[in-house]
């Protein structure tokens, strides 16, 4: 085979490699506004409740249409820094376990979005519905003693991470179904 021949094979990879460089970084770069806005939002708050959770400004839709866009690849790992800065910005921590439970994973799980991403406003549903499930595992296990007397953990917990999580919910599906109303967003790139 001849030099001119070698080379020619060579430039379709070096091709396919730098349009795939251009993507990563693209998609960093996105992952990282997703993250600094849904953390900005997360400081504007409605109503925050005395064992952490709050009602916020729509704090988890950057990271919801991040998933969305380029699935749960880098909404997962998305989510997972999140709540990474969300705890640095109001954690409460009891115990080493309970901060896993509600900060990494918790919001790790927003990322589940990305594997919906033909039915955004069920993996919105099905992704916040996640979030709900690893801090009521961690209500059930580190704040039971919170309680009032004669009620039980689980329906504490329950009730206690439910009355910010669905207004939350609610006020994600409503900004997201206005921007795809609107065309605003195109969700697939």
């Amino acid at each position: 085979m001849s030099e001119e021949q070698s080379s020619t094979r060579l430039k379709p990879e070096r091709t396919i490699s730098s349009v795939q460089a251009t993507l990563n970084v693209k998609i960093l770069a996105e992952t990282a506004g997703a993250v600094a806005l849904a953390g900005a939002l997360n400081l504007v708050k409605v109503i925050f409740l005395p064992q952490g959770g709050s009602i916020t400004l729509a704090s988890m839709v950057p990271v919801l249409l991040l998933s969305l866009r380029r699935g749960w690849k880098a909404g997962i790992p998305a989510g997972v820094v999140l709540g990474l800065v969300v705890l640095v910005e109001e954690g409460l921590v009891v115990h080493p376990a309970q901060l896993l439970l509600d900060y990494p994973l918790a919001f790790g799980t927003i990322g589940a979005a990305g594997f919906f991403r033909t039915k955004p406003l069920i993996g919105v549903v099905i992704a916040i519905t996640c979030r709900f499930i690893s801090h009521f595992v961690s209500g059930v296990i580190f704040f039971a003693s919170f309680a009032p007397a004669g009620q039980d953990a689980y329906t504490y917990s329950a009730v206690y991470n439910g009355s910010y999580l669905l207004p939350e919910l609610v006020i994600s599906v409503v900004v997201i179904q206005l921007l795809m109303r609107r065309n605003v967003l195109k969700l697939y790139l």
